[in-house]
């Protein structure tokens, strides 16, 4: 019985070894095996060992300007925070691309402005800093287009903000909107560098940080962050724009987008048109005018004198044809945005409609009060 248990226990143990891969080998066959395929890689000669990866480290110049004016680098929370930005800035390749690809596409109409404007260049880079040029952008405060401008600080400046048009969005108008701004900072504070700083978190701020805080100029100003990183973020655009090939980003010229070649028109619509309508008569497409429009926020045009950009050729004309076109599909209707001191009779006087109309198509009842900035729906008659 003793040599039977032994047996079944010898056998336990060679099951237990084979699963761990430690069993005794087996009797050798006339063929030799192959050896693993550990062994072989050992005998091979040495492989050779992947790379590390290579990191681009930008390098801080040893001289800058901004508007002119050098940048005190011999500062070395100056030349740490630049070196910050110009790291983060550079490691993000895509975003650089697509500043170079835009930038070749709106540089040479904000460069022209400036120009005439007698303003610096470097004015430029701020519209990148602020929004990599892109149009249709959005800031979580609410801040909109290539030069971020506020609702408020935009219509000081003349834009038009409604809900028909966001004048932000278009670049020919807010370029004029921002360099007119940032000129009055500029005379206000004597410092393209504070200048910039109140463009990013308000002149208000600006001044209660410098009067607090007994400094005159921008370096050696306590800031919020978003602030304090804003001047070094417009000074890494600089440096990395200026020179690109410099950091790694050698882009073809054909690969950056061209300007869209477009001429103004004058438009007095006497009813809402359909922006599909406006670009049939003038030679393009529905995306296509809204392109060229930005600003236009809605399917259509309302009532009224309009400035619209059309492509070259077709603004000649353009007036007639539509006169021969009908007004296409027709809007559910106009919005008009409640202003201080409004009611609802008033409001349906000046737009020629009945106060009943008025209430049933934005279903208010008689005691209903109105809010400045509520938007309500004006039926077509």
């Amino acid at each position: 019985m003793r040599v039977l248990w032994l047996l079944v226990l010898a056998g336990a143990m060679l099951v237990g070894l084979a699963a761990e891969g430690l069993a005794a080998p087996a009797a050798k066959s006339a063929t030799p095996a192959a050896p693993p395929a550990a062994a072989q890689t050992a005998a091979s000669p040495a492989a050779t060992p992947a790379a590390p990866p290579q990191y681009l480290v930008p390098r801080v110049p040893k001289q800058l300007t901004l508007c002119g004016a050098a940048v005190p680098l011999e500062l070395p929370l100056v030349a740490e925070q630049l070196d910050r930005e110009l790291v983060i800035s550079v490691h993000d390749p895509a975003r650089v691309i697509m500043w170079l690809k835009r930038a070749g596409r709106y540089f040479p109409y904000i460069s022209q402005r400036l120009k005439e404007a007698g303003l610096p260049q470097d004015l430029k880079y701020l519209a990148v800093a602020e929004s990599s040029l892109i149009h249709y952008i959005r800031s979580v405060a609410g801040a909109v287009g290539p030069w971020q401008f506020m609702a408020a600080t935009g219509r000081r400046y003349g834009l038009r903000v409604d809900h028909w048009f966001d004048d932000r969005r278009s670049l020919p108008k807010s370029t004029q909107a921002a360099l007119a701004y940032l000129k009055d900072l500029q005379k206000e504070f004597g410092s393209w560098p504070l200048a910039m700083a109140a463009y990013n978190c308000g002149e208000k701020r600006v001044r209660q940080e410098l009067k607090e805080q007994a400094v005159k100029d921008y370096f050696n100003l306590a800031l919020p962050n978003e602030t304090q990183r804003y001047v070094y973020r417009i000074l890494a655009v600089k440096i990395i724009l200026s020179d690109p090939k410099r950091f790694g980003f050698d882009m073809p010229p054909d690969s950056l987008w061209r300007p869209l070649p477009s001429e103004k028109a004058s438009l007095e619509l006497k009813r809402p048109l359909h922006l599909t309508v406006l670009a049939q008569a003038a030679g393009t497409t529905f995306r296509g005018l809204k392109e060229l429009n930005p600003e236009l926020r809605e399917r259509h045009l309302p009532r009224g004198k309009h400035q619209i950009m059309v492509p070259p050729g077709q603004a000649a004309g353009l007036a007639a044809r539509l006169g021969k076109a009908g007004p296409g599909p027709r809007p559910a209707g106009e919005v008009y945005v409640v202003q201080r001191g409004d009611n609802l009779s008033g409001i349906a006087l000046r737009h020629g409609i009945s106060l009943k109309d008025l209430r049933q198509a934005n279903r208010l009842s008689r005691d209903r009060l109105l809010q400045p900035g509520e938007r309500l729906i004006i039926p077509e008659k």
